[in-house]
């Protein structure tokens, strides 16, 4: 069977570039290996109708493709947890407090975060995020952690604690062993007074839900999408007769193909055809092992403490954050997904409930529903969002987010940031690149 376009993956990467292939007047198939489409967006209804979202949720201001998309699907975007009334928890072995400063801050500790904050924003300025190899200083700062700049920056270990416990509840890996060069490109793609601005990054969401924007492209796509279909290996040629073989044997042929796959996923392909530079750029991104709890109540009970449900936490979970009314998502991030895996299957959703209920009362042990995603270990995804360790961003090099053609890349793995914004703005750009080269 042959086709102009074969899309591999149907996250939002793929339908995304897929949408636009088609919109194009290509003939496009997306292989799929799971048995739905949406990759890390996925979403549930509790018996009430209410929406729970299991996969990613949250957009900021600058994530402007993203935006842009769900307003061609018909759909609209409301204020996120960043709206929610109340304070920020935080949770360490020392108990729980809520506001600012963090209960570890001692005097001078908020001066020092005022100027490192400061320092990191200036130095952020001078990184381009579409070419941070071109930076003078690019490789010392690629070898440098965060961590490591902030001590040698003079940061108090307070400040240093408090920027950890932020990185973290990210689900990014730590700061220890995060590239400094990584921090500032990313900061330098969405800038702001913050070393990480809530509002532009995270600040919105999609009111009918964000899986519906997966679930109205794929509705555009119908019969263009076959799931169950898991890629086994990949053979471009520049002639233009590329194939794609599946599991058990079946190989499908096309004009161009179009990779959607995570970094982790696309390891496991037998690829050739592809040049060296662009498969070791490729194979040397890796991913945040992390995981995805999420707990529904009959109502958010946490505004009882006056508190908004947005947490930062040094036990198993790294953060939580109200979705929906009466709705928690939390993470686990990398750091503790070891320790989540160790624990007793039967035993897992009752120790991440207790942790709830020690920020926000005993109601945690009781939820309508609670959903784990073991996104680190899901054969289809093998991790989170990108994680840039030293030296990460010079070894992947500028070969980043870069096409081959007829071989075109894109993901959330594939832009600067990741996120859904990374997904639909590289997907989008792959569909208009393969489309200008027919």
């Amino acid at each position: 069977m042959n086709h102009d376009v074969i899309v591999l993956g149907a996250g939002l990467a793929g339908l995304a570039a897929a949408r636009d292939l088609a919109a194009g007047g290509a003939d496009v198939l997306v292989v799929e290996a799971r048995d739905r489409v949406g990759g890390r967006v996925e979403q549930t209804a509790l018996p009430d109708g209410r929406l729970v979202q299991l996969g990613g949720e949250v957009v900021g201001s600058a994530h402007t493709a993203y935006t842009a998309l769900v307003a061609e699907l018909g759909l609209s975007l409301v204020p996120s947890y960043v709206a929610e009334p109340g304070a920020l928890a935080r949770a360490t072995p020392e108990g729980v407090s809520a506001g600012d400063p963090p209960h570890w801050f001692g005097p001078g500790d908020d001066a020092s975060h005022r100027k490192i904050t400061a320092a990191f924003a200036a130095l952020a300025a001078t990184v381009d995020p579409d070419d941070p190899w071109s930076h003078p200083q690019a490789t010392a700062l690629d070898r440098l952690s965060v961590a490591g700049w902030l001590r040698d920056e003079g940061a108090s270990p307070a400040v240093v604690r408090l920027w950890e416990i932020g990185q973290l509840a990210l689900a990014d890996g730590s700061y220890e062993r995060t590239s400094l060069l990584a921090a500032l490109r990313k900061h330098a793609a969405v800038p702001g007074v913050g070393h990480y601005e809530y509002e532009a990054w995270e600040g919105l969401r999609v009111a009918e839900g964000s899986a519906t924007v997966a679930l109205r492209m794929a509705a555009g796509l119908d019969g263009r999408i076959r799931t169950g279909a898991p890629v086994e290996a990949l053979v471009v040629r520049r002639s233009g007769d590329c194939s794609v073989r599946l599991a058990g044997g079946e190989t499908l042929t096309a004009a161009a193909v179009v990779s959607a796959l995570p970094a982790g996923p696309l390891r496991s392909l037998a690829v050739t055809g592809v040049g060296e530079e662009l498969l070791t750029s490729l194979h040397h991104q890796r991913h945040a092992l992390a995981a995805k709890f999420v707990a529904a109540y009959d109502r958010p009970f946490w505004r009882d403490r006056g508190l908004s449900g947005l947490s930062e936490c040094e036990g198993v979970l790294g953060s939580t954050w109200p979705q929906n009314e009466g709705v928690l998502s939390a993470l686990i991030p990398p750091e503790r997904y070891g320790v989540l895996l160790g624990t007793p299957a039967h035993l897992r959703t009752r120790e991440l409930l207790a942790e709830i209920a020690r920020l926000y009362g005993d109601q945690a042990h009781r939820p309508r529903a609670a959903h784990l995603r073991l996104w680190g270990t899901d054969p289809w995804t093998q991790g989170y969002v990108t994680q840039w360790a030293p030296g990460d961003v010079m070894a992947v090099g500028p070969r980043h987010g870069t096409h081959e053609p007829p071989f075109y890349v894109c993901g959330s793995d594939q832009w600067v940031a990741g996120y859904m914004e990374g997904a639909v703005r590289t997907g989008r750009g792959a569909a208009k690149e393969a489309l200008r080269r027919g």
